[in-house]
């Protein structure tokens, strides 16, 4: 997992700094960012393994920018992160093209597990 790059969007700074921290225990290099067009801005200057991207934030929300990462950045793997549980539930076409989601509060260990698969489908997505 050492180099595993992951960008972290969510207007709780405190939640996603301290998702950081924790990630990084685990020597993923972790970014974060508050707002739908730091993320944006984030995934166009430099590549990243996967981003982990709340679905409702003001201003430009989770899956306007997820479908704006999928054109500009079609191998980078993204988690969505939710309060709600409708994705939970079943109703797995709100994931429009995300690889998976997961339901706040974050169960790190869990999150660490999506974040390895998710990187393994992009390198098998980077083949030719």
């Amino acid at each position: 997992m050492d180099g595993m790059r992951v960008l972290l969007v969510d207007d709780e700074e405190e939640l996603v700094e301290t998702i950081a921290e924790r990630l990084e225990l685990r020597g993923i290099v972790a970014e974060t960012v508050t707002n739908g067009e730091e993320a944006l801005q984030r995934v166009l200057e430099k590549p990243f393994d996967v981003v982990l991207l709340d679905v409702k934030m003001p201003g430009l929300g989770g899956m306007e920018v997820l479908k704006l990462i999928r054109m500009q950045r079609p191998n980078t793997q993204v988690i969505l992160i939710t309060g709600h549980a409708s994705v939970e539930n079943g109703d797995r076409r709100l994931l429009e093209g995300a690889f998976d989601f997961i339901v706040k509060p974050v169960d790190i260990e869990v999150l660490v597990d999506k974040m390895k698969e998710a990187t393994q489908r992009r390198k098998e997505s980077d083949k030719p």
